[in-house]
């Protein structure tokens, strides 16, 4: 039992590589490949044909743009529980030390993802296709960082329910993993539906947060195998 644990882990890592190695693929893809100037102000885009194609279809959709913003709020609200039961376990035990593991994994999962939000609105990767209301000039857009915050929050939270079990019935756990995969879904729709992102940027969002819940999914396969 404890090989196939271990082996599972190894996989998750090997998972969380290669979903890396795709993303900085893309990076370099998106730099290098079809780079035309088909942004807001001349800016210039990668995959400019797919990109350009995709947005064309959808347009702007304001139904979209606010759904997704619900539920990057409902993301942010599962950080706060998070970083509540952790505050409340170290002034409690008064050792950082002694809260509990996946917590502690967890806190430094969400530390890693607000890093990744803010290191990508200063390293310009591409730009968004609509200067959004309220800006003055456009602004970056991959990863989506959107897409990122919802898939590694609610991504994260099916795993702490698998592996750290909530004090809750298996028909609430069940509708909590419900609630989180159609956040994920949707959001993931919605954010390229609703024109504030080029297609690539959606992909990029998708690929950074496999990467950083396989290897979160990993490390929790670690602890267990410690236990």
């Amino acid at each position: 039992m404890a090989t196939s644990n271990k082996n599972k882990q190894i996989w998750k890592f090997i998972c969380a590589g290669v979903s890396l190695a795709l993303f900085f693929g893309l990076i370099a893809l998106v730099k290098s490949y079809d780079v035309d100037a088909i942004g807001p102000e001349g800016t210039s885009i990668g995959f400019s044909h797919l990109n350009g194609a995709v947005h064309d279809k959808f347009g702007y959709s304001k139904f979209w743009y606010f759904l997704t913003q619900i539920f990057g709020l409902v993301a942010i609200g599962v950080v706060l529980q998070y970083a509540a039961a952790g505050a409340y376990q170290l002034i409690k035990r008064r050792s950082l030390l002694k809260v509990d593991g996946p917590i502690l994994l967890l806190g430094g999962l969400y530390v890693v993802v607000f890093g990744l939000y803010g290191l990508f609105e200063k390293v310009v990767i591409n730009y968004r296709p609509i200067i959004e209301e309220g800006a003055e000039h456009v602004e970056a857009s991959f990863p989506s960082s959107h897409t990122m915050l919802v898939c590694v929050v609610m991504g994260s939270l099916i795993l702490m329910i698998n592996k750290y079990r909530l004090q809750a019935s298996s028909n609430d756990r069940f509708i909590i993993r419900l609630i989180a995969v159609a956040s994920i879904i949707l959001t993931v729709i919605g954010r390229l539906v609703c024109g504030v992102h080029w297609f690539t940027d959606i992909l990029g969002g998708v690929l950074i947060s496999a990467a950083l819940l396989f290897l979160f999914s990993g490390l929790l396969d670690r602890l267990e195998i410690k236990k």
